[in-house]
């Protein structure tokens, strides 16, 4: 016979928990959850300086910059294969000029 499935924790209870160590008492650091929220929040008050998000658009558009940044690396990774270089410059620039090495 099946077992039946654990549920799953609630949506709200996403909050990192510190817990306290037996004897020590040393309590456990939250670990830290990278996101671009604070960023995707300046810019959204830059165009749009009266509209708020929420946390689920919030959400996506995060994993929307996740996923163009994963793009954009694996599509330099690939052009730095076929090329058989191990850096990525950019086009029409060979190296940078200063005033004591123009000769």
């Amino acid at each position: 016979m099946p077992e039946p499935a654990k549920s799953a924790p609630k949506k709200g209870s996403k909050k990192a928990v510190t817990k306290t160590a037996g004897k020590g008492g040393k309590k456990r650091r939250k670990s830290r959850k990278e996101s671009y929220a604070i960023y995707v929040y300046k810019v959204l008050k830059q165009v749009h300086p009266d509209t708020g998000i929420s946390s689920k658009a919030m959400g996506i558009m995060n994993s929307f910059v996740n996923d163009i940044f994963e793009r954009i690396a694996g599509e330099s990774s690939r052009l730095a294969h076929y090329n058989k270089r191990s850096t990525i410059t950019p086009p029409g620039r060979s190296r940078p000029r200063c005033a004591c090495c123009s000769r």
